[in-house]
């Protein structure tokens, strides 16, 4: 009987676990997700545009910004603490 408790118990331990580290694991692959030329004319040529090297060069420009500002603002929402509104 106990062990049958252990093993369900350590079960759910290990799910529990596995499922908080691949959460973080994806996070931290989105957030330095980079994509080449090629990848990104291959998604939009999926959507039904065909982008030339300006266009294709634009939109690095615009995902290298996002990136920056996501990492600014996450850097500036660390170090202000929350204010709490006054009643």
């Amino acid at each position: 009987m106990a062990t049958t408790l252990i093993a369900i118990g350590t079960f759910i331990v290990g799910l529990v676990l596995g499922a908080l580290g691949g959460v973080y694991y994806l996070r931290n692959k989105m957030q330095n997700m980079t994509m080449s030329d090629s990848e990104i004319a291959a998604m939009a040529k999926g959507m039904g545009m065909n982008l030339n090297q300006k266009q294709l060069a634009q939109i690095q420009r615009r995902m290298k910004n996002a990136q920056s500002n996501q990492s600014k603002t996450k850097a500036n929402a660390k170090k202000q603490p929350t204010k709490s509104p006054k009643k």
